[in-house]
């Protein structure tokens, strides 16, 4: 029980760790295509020293939701990091609290919160982030919910722990239903996070930002709290597309300190591919229209209604 109690720890402290530099290394990755210098990929890690640093500010006619918004972004994600498998193969402690629909619902509890406090500030700026926000996140559950469905009828189980193994050793990984759900899991989690092609996470104009421009009224420790956040929900999400979806291998099966060393080692050198393909994506497609969102997700829902479809044929 203790060990399972530090092995939780440590895949929480992982999540923590990890998720700034992925960013930082996404950045770099990017500026190195486009020909320039670019951030050292530990950039991350100094914003966050320097916002911790600086002085908190709030509007006078914010509410609590304000000032509650930026625990619950920074939580939500940790909480949804104990429901997934992070580095072992094996359920720890807490990980059968909720299945894949309620792991869901844990990491929408912080987009929620940040959509209340971005129309809480009376920012226009803030209040249009939070429209596109509420269309995106609309437009994506229904799709996640149907790959949900899929991966529950595929594996014939719900929880993570559980697919991600039957997934692996039932499934090929080139079959059409499997590799469907994939892409279109994928593509939700561009959407989500507030990468390209659904927003720029680089760009400074007003108008066209959606996650940056709901955070415009915070600063200091808030600031850092909700960027950290952000970091740590595509971490989350491209941990469930890597160790359920496309390649659980490297997952301690064994709760000792050799086995959790190289699952921390291989989750590194999954996530530098997965933000390989990352650079790749937003190097060759640029932000769509807010119109053309829908057809977008639309595109995804097709995708995994397809999958459920071929993998019914296939029986």
């Amino acid at each position: 029980m203790l060990a399972a109690a530090l092995g939780q720890c440590v895949a929480v402290a992982t999540v923590l760790l990890l998720a700034p530099l992925l960013k930082g290394v996404i950045d770099n990755l990017k500026a190195k295509v486009q020909s320039r210098r670019g951030p050292s990929p530990f950039q991350p890690y100094f914003d966050l020293r320097k916002l911790f640093r600086k002085e908190r500010s709030a509007s006078r006619d914010a509410s609590w939701v304000f000032r509650l918004a930026p625990y619950v972004a920074f939580t939500a994600p940790i909480a949804f990091a104990i429901l997934i498998p992070v580095l072992t193969a094996a359920p720890l402690s807490w990980a059968f609290m909720a299945d894949m629909v309620g792991s869901g619902f844990v990491i929408g509890v912080g987009g929620y919160f940040t959509n209340l406090a971005a129309m809480d500030s009376a920012s226009p700026y803030g209040g249009l982030g939070a429209s596109r926000s509420r269309l995106v996140s609309s437009l994506a559950e229904p799709t996640l919910i149907l790959i949900f469905f899929a991966i529950g009828f595929i594996s014939g189980g719900t929880v993570p722990f559980v697919a991600n193994n039957i997934l692996y050793t039932t499934s090929a990984l080139i079959s059409p239903s499997h590799a469907l759900i994939a892409v279109a899991f994928f593509m939700v989690v561009l959407a989500e996070a507030g990468r390209l092609p659904i927003d720029n996470p680089s760009t400074s104009q007003e108008l066209s930002m959606i996650e940056g421009s709901r955070l415009f009224e915070y600063s200091g420790p808030d600031q850092a709290l909700m960027e950290w956040g952000g970091w740590m929900k595509l971490f989350v999400l491209l941990i469930v597309w890597l160790n359920v979806l496309i390649a659980p291998d490297g997952l301690a099966t064994q709760l000792t300190v050799s086995a959790f060393a190289i699952a921390i080692a291989s989750l590194a050198v999954k996530m530098l591919c997965a933000a390989l393909l990352i650079v790749g994506v937003e190097s060759a497609l640029a932000k769509i229209r807010i119109l053309r969102v829908p057809e977008y997700l639309g595109g995804t829902f097709v995708l995994s209604f397809l999958a459920v479809v071929l993998y019914s044929l296939g029986r």
